[in-house]
């Protein structure tokens, strides 16, 4: 399979006056190999570039997994590999648990043109008998690095006795709430502020308008809170500046309520404001080592693909579709920093940041920096550079052909009864929350454990949430079942749209819910059990770093 890319135009800052037309043709004439426990440590210690990728699913990643594994779930490997494997020549390993996952995903990325694919051979076990560390949970290297720099800058922080103290006697203090914004909602402190943690050092100044007030910010764990807490530290705020010690878990285990469904956000922010925080964020940038870009010098790198180059623009989604730079994914800088790896799976890459305002692309540089990424910051920014509108469009590679039914065909074929299964392949929270009526929900792959539970029909049409995965997916269960197969077009998105009726819950459980680990922090039915495990987990995250030894962190402390 051959895919080629068309000569683009680039002039590159080396050579001014030349333009180099750059044709890109990618040859999947790889075969997957094997690769051992020294070959990816090698590369890790050498901080050179690799594709590290644990393809179970999610649940089964947060159960045990190498630091810099990133989770690439086989069961959605086309919608995401485009997007987060953009250079194709990558070193990639796939690893699993000896399931045959590792080897499915190394076919499937060499038919899409990798170049450069292999298998762990012996998967998690053979980890593990290396002396490899295996740590538990998600988005692990974001969160050990909180727990590192905490030990080491000795981050303030207050008890949640203490805070709840100084909010009931009405002192001079203000809560910040770092997580996403539907976090805050499900639940938050008292009086909280919803500013997301790349906001932070840009909104905080018009928000606490005295230097005498004390600012406390927090999260549902430990990670963003300490994160916020030590920007604001770092970039010389003139207040008194705590973590609320375990955020809402911390809270919550020491027996305090929490308030649901607010919706208290920051105001605009002043330019002058802004050219401050710019100030501010640069000279936190620069000391952590981030290093600044030209555009010209971006496309040349682009163009050039000799290296895997990630682009992101860290603003809010919503200035994001107003205008972006051509090629940057949008993800608030808060979020990339807690769940960098699901972004950015690729160990050793460069990252470029973009924003409009010069503060929020440097304090987001600034942690992944710190966290030992090679990161720049674009500079010299115009307005006209923002001319694309819209959300991201995701790059998909093509399918097999497969008989696609609409929304209405399928309607009259369950009104009249016929031998029919529907399988909704979306994510078991997306799942139970609204599917078609009847529709089983069925995870990709799990198709050889899991495909005997399927109900025998003569007719089965596959569905996701919008009938992408659905697609990918058909080719594989025709050779499995006896009936026909067929694709929802639009997927359940269109049924929807259509003004289809919908039902929720677990209706029918093909498979089990293995594609989502539920995070102890999130919603406010946890046991508290289950939430001071989680603490006693994130502690010991400083003494598992320095085992593994292959991630050389340097936090920056004030």
């Amino acid at each position: 399979q051959r895919s080629s890319f068309p000569g683009t135009p680039i002039q590159c800052s080396e050579h001014p006056n030349q333009h180099h037309f750059v044709k890109i043709t990618l040859m999947s004439t790889a075969s997957s190999g094997n690769r051992d426990y020294a070959f990816v440590r090698q590369r890790l210690l050498d901080r050179k570039e690799i594709a590290f990728l644990d393809v179970r699913e999610e649940v089964a990643h947060a159960e045990g997994h190498p630091l810099f594994a990133a989770n690439f779930p086989y069961s959605t490997i086309e919608l995401s590999a485009y997007n987060v494997l953009p250079y194709r020549n990558v070193p990639i390993v796939t690893l699993d648990a000896g399931e045959g996952l590792a080897e499915a995903a190394a076919r499937c990325l060499i038919a899409m043109g990798y170049g450069d694919v292999a298998v762990f051979q012996g998967g998690i076990e053979a980890w593990k008998a290396a002396g490899g560390e295996i740590f538990i949970d998600v988005n692990v290297p974001s969160k050990a690095f909180g727990e590192l720099m905490e030990s080491r800058c000795h981050t303030p922080s207050l008890p949640a006795d203490e805070i709840r103290e100084l909010l009931d006697s009405d002192e001079d203090v203000v809560v910040l709430d770092v997580r996403r914004f539907d976090e805050y909602q499900t639940m938050c402190i008292p009086s909280a502020i919803s500013v997301p943690g790349g906001e932070l050092v840009l909104r905080v100044p018009d928000i606490v308008a005295s230097p005498e007030t004390t600012v406390i910010v927090n999260c549902a764990g430990r990670t963003r809170g300490l994160l916020g807490t030590q920007s604001l530290v770092n970039a010389n705020l003139p207040n008194k500046v705590f973590a609320l010690r375990n955020g809402t878990i911390g809270w919550t285990l020491a027996g305090h309520s929490l308030d649901t469904g607010q919706a208290r956000r920051f105001d605009e922010t002043p330019e002058a404001s802004r050219l401050k925080a710019a100030e501010r964020a640069w000279a936190v940038a620069r000391r952590a080592g981030v290093k600044q870009l030209t555009l010209r010098e971006l496309n040349c790198w682009v163009a050039e693909a000799e290296h895997t180059v990630y682009r992101f623009d860290v603003r809010g989604l919503e200035e994001y579709e107003a205008g972006h730079i051509p090629g940057f994914y949008p993800i608030p800088g808060g979020q990339l920093a807690q769940e960098t790896e699901m972004y950015a799976p690729v160990r050793g890459a460069r990252i470029v940041l973009a924003d409009d305002d010069g503060c929020r692309a440097n304090m987001c540089a600034s942690w992944l920096a710190q966290m030992a990424w090679d990161v720049y910051v674009l500079e010299d920014l115009q307005v006209t550079d923002f001319s694309e509108r819209g959300p991201w469009i995701r790059q998909l590679p093509p399918y097999e052909a497969v008989a696609a039914v609409s929304v209405e065909t399928l309607a009259q074929w369950l009104a009249d009864g016929e031998d029919l299964t529907v399988l909704d392949l979306a994510k078991h929270v997306q799942y139970k929350r609204a599917h078609i009526p009847g529709a089983g929900y069925f995870v990709r792959s799990r198709q050889i454990s899991d495909t005997d539970n399927i109900p025998r029909s003569s007719r089965y049409v596959l569905t996701s949430g919008d009938g992408e995965l659905a697609r990918f997916t058909a080719a594989e269960l025709q050779k499995r079942l006896a009936g026909e197969v067929f694709v929802l077009g639009g997927g359940t998105d269109a049924w929807a749209r259509a003004g289809r009726r919908l039902e929720s819950g677990e209706t029918l459980m093909i498979s089990p819910p293995v594609d989502r680990y539920r995070r102890p922090y999130e919603g406010t039915d946890i046991n508290t059990e289950v939430m001071q495990a989680y603490l006693d987990w994130e502690f010991g995250l400083v003494d598992q770093l320095a085992r593994d030894g292959t991630h050389h962190f340097e936090p920056m402390c004030c």
